[in-house]
């Protein structure tokens, strides 16, 4: 019920915040690269809906992650109207570089060496760097939309809400240890550190957010 519950929030967070953002500002400084690496994220990491049922909620809200993530993608190739807002000049970050040591890694670094886990862990490494793109973007244009950053402080905001689940877990739940997750989660955590502080610099002297170049 406890995992159930954080499922449903990342859609409402995630995925929402991500259809807001094409529905009502367009994609303007939205990186593709991040959009991609995230459609891989889940497309590893919710192989499992083949071949271990769960739930019908369960399953259900895994369709829902890869169908908008990989719908997301599609809509900035793709729409003729929203693709014209996508800063391709500025969205350069060579994202297809995170993949391979998150890939090696995964292959070097899991709890068991087996096809499913090693997906999984992969997907766990390849989200704590997925947000990369997004950030150099937002660095390079400076100055940033605030539905843009409402989005990405949303997304690092869901991810520190889970170290507070797991702190929880750890002191509630016997044998509760998953190294792996935590210490990726805390690297994903930590990539938004310095957005943080010039996010809530902007919100309290009430000015338009600028990240240093």
């Amino acid at each position: 019920m406890l995992r159930n519950f954080f499922l449903l929030r990342d859609t409402s967070i995630r995925k929402n915040i991500r259809v807001w953002q094409l529905n009502y500002a367009l994609i303007v400084g939205i990186s593709l690269k991040t959009q991609e690496l995230y459609a891989l994220v889940f497309a590893t990491r919710y192989l499992d809906i083949f071949t271990h049922y769960v739930s019908f909620y369960n399953t259900v809200m895994k369709l829902i992650f890869l169908g908008s993530s990989f719908s997301i993608v599609w809509y900035i190739r793709r729409h003729k109207l929203v693709r014209r807002s996508y800063d391709k000049d500025h969205d350069t970050f060579r994202h297809l570089f995170l993949v391979l040591p998150c890939l090696i890694l995964a292959l070097l670094i899991h709890e068991k060496f087996t096809f499913r886990e090693v997906t999984w862990t992969f997907s766990l490494y390849l989200e704590a760097v997925a947000i990369l793109p997004q950030l150099v973007l937002l660095q390079r244009t400076r100055n940033i939309d605030n539905l843009t950053g409402q989005y990405v402080f949303l997304l690092g905001a869901y991810r520190a809400l889970y170290i507070l689940n797991w702190v929880y877990r750890y002191f509630t739940e016997p044998h509760y240890v998953h190294w792996i997750t935590w210490i990726s989660g805390t690297v994903q955590t930590l990539l938004y550190a310095d957005f943080f502080y010039y996010y809530f610099q902007s919100w309290k002297n009430n000015v338009r957010l600028e990240l240093p170049a």
